[in-house]
C-alpha cells in the first residue's frame, strides 16, 4: 500500500517515476503530481530526484487585519459539482474546501483528507477523513460528509454535474449513480473506495475546483449561497452575482488549519475588460487580481506592481460540435482545422505569451504527452476538402464571449478562415449571457484550465456523454483506450496509448486548440505572501497586509 505521509519508504512505481524524470522522459512537475498520487510527500519525492525540497519563498511574520480587495469575476456559486469556471470556485473555497489541493508546486496536499491509501493496482483507495474539523453551524466534520459528496459526485443524472467525469470508475453505467459496495464507511473516519478497474486520476480529481465539500444537509436543489456552510478558514457575508461578494474570518468555531490573517476579502467585478483593472488598481480601489491577460501584463508592470506569473497548460479552444450541422461532416471540421495557422493565433490572441499547440488538447506539460507529427496550415488544401465536402459557401457561423483575449484570439481564427475562403460570421455574446449555454453552440470558443494528467482533461473533454463534452465528441475507441490509459501506473507505457487517443481526437477535427497560455497576477506592495497558482486558483487562508 501507498501512504501519503512523511515517510522516506516510497512504492517502487515512485520510484521508477522518478527514474524516467532522471532521464528526461518527465517533467518535474509531472513527476511531482504522480508521486503524490501514490503517497510519496513533497520532501521525499524532491530526494528521488536528488534535490531538497524548495522552503517557502515568504519568511515574514504574518499580520492579522485587513480586507483584501480582489478583482475577480463574480458567479453564481449555487452548487460546486456544477461549476465551470475557475472564479466561482475562488469565492466558494474561502469557506468550502476540498479534500486534495493541487498546490502550486504541483504536489497533492491533503485537506480535509489527512491521508490516504492506494493498493498495488490502483482499484482500492483508503480515505483518511481528517479529524478535528468542524462546520460553521458547529457540526463535526466526519465520514459521513465526505460520503454524501462522493455519492453527490456520481451522479450523472444531475444536468452540468462534471464531477461524474472525475469519478467514472466508480459509477455505474446501468444507474449512473455509484456501483453498489464502491464507496464503504470504514469507520468515522475512515472510508474505501472499490473500482472495478485501476484508475489513477481519481486523487486528481478530487482536488479540481467543483470537488469543494458542502455539508451533508445540502441537497440536488441546494443553494451554497443562501445556505453557505463550510469548513474554511472564512465565512460568506454577501454575494451579487456580476458586482461583487464579500468574506470575513471565520467566527464560528476555529478553522483547523490554523492562524488566518486577512480580517476578510472583497471580490470586486470588473467584468472582462482588462482596463477597468488597470483604472482599478490606478485609483487605489483593488490590492490584486485574478488573472492579468497577456495585452495588460506591460501597462500593470508600468504601474509600480509586483508581478507573478507561471507557465501551465491553460488553453482556449474553437470545437464544432459534431453532433450538430454542418460540424457533423468530419470533412468539414477537418478543413476548417487545417484552415488556421496555430502560431498566428498565439501571436494574434496573447501576444505570443505562451506556446504552439497541437489540436489534442494534451500539453508537454502532462506526463503522458506523446510528441506527433506536426500538421502545418493549409488554407489551399483546406478549402478544397470543404468544396469537395459541399460545403464551400456553407456559413461558419464562430461565437465568443466578449472583451478579452478570448474575443480576440477568436477573431484571429475567424480571420484566418476568411482568408482561406470560407463564409465565416463572427458573433461576439456578453459575458452575463455566454456562460448561459457554453456547452450548445455549434461553433465556439471557450478557454480551459490546466489539469495534472493528460488522460484526465481527455476524460472531462471527449469523452461521450460527459458534462463537459462541449464538442459533442462520440468516438467509442477513443473511449476505450482513455479507459485503458487512465489504469496505466507507468507514464512511457501510457504514453504510448496517450499518442493513440492524441492522434485520434487530432484526425476527428473536432477543435481547434491552437496554444497553450501563461497565468500571470498583479498585486501592490502591501499584499504578502500570495502565490500564482497553475489553475488561478487563489488560496488565500495565509495572505496578509503590509498596510
Amino acid at each position: 500500500m501507498t501512504k501519503s505521509k512523511h515517510r522516506e519508504d516510497v512504492r517502487p512505481v515512485v520510484r521508477k517515476l522518478a527514474e524516467q524524470t532522471k532521464a528526461g522522459k518527465m517533467g518535474r512537475r509531472e513527476f511531482m503530481a504522480l508521486a503524490s498520487t501514490f503517497g510519496a510527500s513533497s520532501a521525499a519525492a524532491y530526494g528521488l530526484l536528488g534535490m531538497a525540497a524548495p522552503t517557502p519563498a515568504h519568511a515574514e511574520e504574518g499580520k492579522k487585519g485587513g480586507v483584501l480587495r480582489v478583482a475577480s469575476r463574480v458567479l453564481e456559486i449555487a452548487d460546486p459539482r456544477k461549476y465551470s469556471w475557475t472564479e466561482p470556485g475562488n469565492l466558494a473555497r474561502q469557506f468550502c474546501e476540498p479534500l486534495v489541493r493541487w498546490g502550486v508546486d504541483y504536489n497533492f496536499k491533503p485537506m480535509l483528507l489527512e491521508g490516504w491509501e492506494v493498493s498495488d493496482d490502483a482499484k482500492t483507495y483508503t480515505l483518511k477523513v481528517r479529524q478535528g474539523v468542524t462546520w460553521n453551524n458547529g457540526d463535526t466534520f466526519d465520514a459521513d460528509d465526505v460520503i454524501h459528496n462522493l455519492n453527490r459526485w456520481c451522479d450523472k443524472a444531475v444536468e452540468g454535474n462534471s464531477m461524474a467525469a472525475r469519478m467514472a470508475s466508480l459509477i455505474d453505467e446501468e444507474t449512473g449513480k455509484a456501483l453498489d459496495g464502491a464507496i464503504e464507511r470504514v469507520d468515522d473516519y475512515t472510508i474505501k473506495l472499490n473500482l472495478p478497474r485501476p484508475d489513477i486520476t481519481l486523487i486528481a480529481g478530487m482536488s479540481d475546483y467543483p470537488a469543494l465539500i458542502v455539508h451533508r444537509s445540502h441537497g440536488d436543489d441546494g443553494d451554497l449561497a443562501k445556505n453557505p456552510i463550510g469548513t474554511g478558514p472564512f465565512e460568506l457575508v454577501s454575494v451579487e452575482v456580476g458586482t461583487g461578494a464579500e468574506v470575513k474570518r471565520r467566527e464560528n468555531g476555529s478553522w483547523w488549519g490554523g492562524d488566518v490573517y486577512l480580517d476578510g476579502i472583497k471580490f470586486i467585478d470588473f467584468g472582462t475588460d482588462g482596463a477597468a483593472v488597470v483604472a482599478a488598481f490606478d485609483g487605489d480601489e483593488i490590492d490584486l487580481n485574478d488573472e492579468t491577460t497577456a495585452d495588460f501584463i506591460e501597462t500593470l508592470d508600468g504601474l509600480g506592481l509586483e508581478k507573478k506569473t507561471k507557465a501551465t497548460a491553460n488553453t482556449i479552444v474553437a470545437r464544432m460540435r459534431m453532433d450538430t450541422p454542418p460540424y457533423d461532416s468530419k470533412e468539414l471540421r477537418n478543413a476548417v482545422q487545417l484552415a488556421v495557422d496555430n502560431s498566428v493565433a498565439l501571436l494574434l490572441g496573447i501576444n505570443g505569451d505562451g506556446e504552439t499547440a497541437e489540436n489534442h488538447h494534451v500539453a508537454p506539460f502532462h506526463p503522458e504527452y506523446a510528441e506527433l507529427p506536426k500538421i502545418a496550415a493549409d488554407p489551399a488544401k483546406a478549402m478544397e476538402m470543404a468544396t469537395a465536402a459541399g460545403h464551400a459557401e456553407t456559413e461558419l457561423e464562430i461565437i465568443s464571449i466578449d472583451g478579452d483575449w478570448r474575443t480576440v484570439t477568436t477573431d484571429a481564427i475567424g480571420a484566418m478562415l476568411r482568408e482561406a475562403g470560407f463564409n465565416v460570421k463572427r458573433t461576439v455574446i456578453p459575458g452575463s449571457s455566454f456562460w448561459n449555454d457554453w456547452t450548445k453552440y455549434p461553433f465556439s470558443t471557450t478557454n480551459w484550465g490546466p489539469r495534472p494528467l493528460g488522460v484526465q482533461v481527455l476524460g472531462l473533454a471527449y469523452k461521450s456523454g460527459e458534462a463537459w463534452n462541449e464538442s459533442g465528441h462520440n468516438d467509442p475507441e477513443f473511449d476505450a483506450l482513455l479507459e485503458e490509459a487512465v489504469g496505466i501506473f507507468d507514464a512511457d507505457a501510457r504514453r504510448e496509448v496517450s499518442a493513440k487517443l492524441q492522434a485520434r481526437l487530432q484526425d476527428n477535427g473536432v477543435i481547434i486548440q491552437p496554444f497553450w497560455r501563461n497565468q500571470t497576477l498583479h498585486h501592490n506592495a502591501a499584499v504578502k505572501n500570495v502565490e500564482r497558482h497553475q489553475f488561478r486558483e487563489m488560496h488565500l487562508e495565509k495572505v496578509w497586509l503590509d498596510a
